[in-house]
This record gives C-alpha cells, sequence and structure tokens, in this order.
C-alpha cells in the first residue's frame, strides 16, 4: 500500500491517524493544523489525489511520479518541491547504496514519496512527535528533520570511503594487479555520492534567503545552518576523495609504468646478453671451420702425392710405366706439382 503513514498535527501534537487521503483532507480541512502524508512508491491516481487537493505543480507531480531525479529544490509559488537522494554504505559490497525522497512542503501539509527504502522517515517521524515545540513550527520543522536525517546518514559514508581509500594506498604500493580497477569502481562511488551532496549546498543556502520573507523561525533557520555547516564539510571531504583517487590513478599509472620499463631493460639486458652469448659462439664456429679448412686443405694437398705413390706401388705384373727410364722422375714431378697446384688454390680461397 503506498500510503505509509498519515497525521494531522496541531501546535505540534498529532491529533488525528486518518486511514485514506480523502479523510485527511476533510479533517485538515476541520482542524486547521498540519498534514503530514507519508507515500511509498504511490501510483497516479494517489499522487494527482494530492496534487488536486494542494494545488501541486504539474512538473513536480511529473518528476513525483517518475523518480530518479537529481538532489534539487525547486519553488513553486508558496510550495517547496524537494528532491533528497539519502545514502548508506554496504561494507561488504564496497558501494554507496543511494535512496530517493521526494517532498512537497506548503503551508498546512508536507508530502513525502519515496522511492526507495532508505530513508527511514518514520523514525524521523517519531523524533519530531517527539519534540512538539519544534513540530509546531510547522512543515518547515518536518523539511529541517528530514535534511537533518539525510546529511547525518552520509556520515557514515564518508567513513566507509575514507576506510576504502587507506586500503588502496596499502595496495597501491604492494604490487597489488586488482588495484586500479579498485581504484575506478571507487572513484565512480565517489562521483555518485558527489552528486547527491553537492546540490544541498545551494539548496540550503536558497532556504535560508528565504527564511525570512516565509516567516521560518529564528532557531529553526540556525539550525538548517548548523545543517548546512555539516553538508560543506562532507562535500569538501568528497572532493578530497575525488582528487585523491586520480591521484591513486595517476600514480598507478606510473608505477606501471616504471615496472614496464624495467621489464623491457631486464628483456634488453638478457637479449644483449643473449647476442653475446650467440656471437661468441659464431666466433668460435668460425675459428672451428678455419681450423676444418685448413685440416681439409692439408689433407688433399697430401693426398695427391699418396694417390700416386699408391698407384705405383700396386704389385702388378704389368706396369708400363716401371720400364720407363723417366717414370721415377716423373711420378715424383707429379707429386709435387700436384701438391703446388692445390696449394694454390686453397691458398686463393682463404682456406690456408
Amino acid at each position: 500500500m503506498a500510503l505509509i503513514d498519515n497525521g494531522i498535527y496541531v501546535k505540534g501534537r498529532r491529533t488525528g491517524n486518518p486511514d485514506t487521503l480523502d479523510e485527511t483532507y476533510e479533517l485538515l480541512r476541520e482542524r486547521d493544523g498540519m498534514a503530514w502524508i507519508g507515500l511509498y512508491r504511490p501510483n497516479e491516481q494517489e499522487i494527482h489525489s494530492v496534487a488536486a487537493e494542494f494545488d501541486l505543480h504539474p512538473l513536480a507531480v511529473e518528476d513525483a511520479l517518475k523518480g530518479h531525479q537529481r538532489a534539487k529544490l525547486e519553488r513553486f509559488g508558496e510550495t517547496l518541491f524537494v528532491v533528497l537522494r539519502p545514502a548508506r554504505y554496504l561494507d561488504e559490497e564496497e558501494v554507496v547504496e543511494f535512496g530517493e525522497v521526494h517532498l512537497f512542503i506548503g503551508p498546512g501539509f508536507v508530502v513525502t514519496v519515496r522511492h526507495a527504502e532508505n530513508p527511514d522517515l518514520a523514525a524521523v517521524r517519531r523524533r519530531l512527535e517527539a519534540d512538539p515545540a519544534l513540530l509546531s513550527c510547522g512543515p518547515e520543522a518536518v523539511l529541517y528533520s528530514i535534511l537533518d536525517d539525510v546529511v547525518d546518514g552520509y556520515a557514515p559514508v564518508v567513513a566507509g570511503l575514507e576506510n576504502d581509500i587507506d586500503e588502496i594506498q596499502d595496495q597501491l604500493f604492494g604490487g597489488d594487479p586488482a588495484v586500479s580497477r579498485r581504484i575506478y569502481q571507487l572513484l565512480r562511488e565517489v562521483i555518485s555520492f558527489q552528486r547527491a551532496t553537492g546540490p544541498l549546498k545551494d539548496m540550503l543556502e536558497s532556504l535560508q534567503r528565504g527564511a525570512v520573507k516565509y516567516g521560518v523561525d529564528i532557531e529553526l533557520q540556525r539550525s538548517l545552518r548548523d545543517v548546512l555547516d555539516h553538508v560543506l564539510r562532507i562535500t569538501d571531504r568528497a572532493e578530497s576523495f575525488r582528487i585523491l583517487l586520480e591521484n591513486a590513478l595517476t600514480v598507478h599509472s606510473t608505477l606501471v609504468t616504471q615496472q614496464q620499463n624495467d621489464e623491457m631493460r631486464r628483456l634488453s639486458e638478457a637479449s644483449l646478453a643473449q647476442n653475446e652469448e650467440t656471437r661468441k659462439l659464431s666466433e668460435t664456429g668460425l675459428k672451428q671451420n678455419e681450423e676444418v679448412k685448413k685440416i681439409s686443405s692439408w689433407a688433399a694437398i697430401l693426398f695427391a702425392p699418396t694417390l700416386i705413390g699408391t698407384i705405383y706401388g700396386m704389385n702388378f705384373t704389368h706396369m708400363p710405366e716401371l720400364d720407363w727410364p723417366l717414370g721415377y722422375p716423373l711420378a715424383l714431378v707429379a707429386m709435387v706439382v700436384g701438391g703446388v697446384i692445390l696449394y694454390r688454390v686453397f691458398k686463393a680461397r682463404h682456406w690456408l
């Protein structure tokens, strides 16, 4: 059911608990007090019923129906339309969960429209009902109390984000490869947090400027200034978180580049050492080749006279050269000439 809580207040005290919107309108006219209507994800019929009764602006009604609005404050005549984005930190998931609440504040009425479980407006209502003096200040007191509750709810978020950033700084210099992803995710959470909290400064300053014109109680004005001080501290912290995370991304990129450069240097040194080893092996191989060439050359040179001597050393009966008077000198000359020719050939090819 969209109608969560519904009350009629006269001089700061609850005097009626109507069950329907129509009953609320009737009691409000009878008692001339203040109606506080709490709705949770209402349908079009319920929103249009409230809009018709309190003359709400169509643009604000459309925003309240759609939801997913940015934090803002808009004034339509004597009616304020306020959108707040409460937040809570989920420690296990390390994310910030955002809610959304719309408020219509006008003479004699407050309509709250929630689009998420957060914030707990029932707790705000109980605290206000326990303080009739504050509640007697009218709709502005309800607006202040909800603003104060939402802003107080930001403190645990700031603490959770700060703790995550401290852990990231340890990871950053610990060489954790997953740190870049965590930094990016946390930076996204911080930016979303800034979008929720950033507009509050202008909203509260606008309320202060209009406080005298609309007759807001002086103590309530001081309380709003206190909320503004809290907002300024929170927005400053959120901005410092964003700067720290952006710097962390820069440092991480520098460290990664340095590691890559060191790795490239090590690879280059290893490659140079390998090239040097290859060069030494090549020189050794060339030396061995030169030795083989020399050995082969001399073996070929010595092979020529050995071949001739071997042929004529065979024990065959019919070898005509054995009976030649010049056979022996010719054999010697052939040995010498063959050796000289081979020597010159190998010398010309730089084998010797």
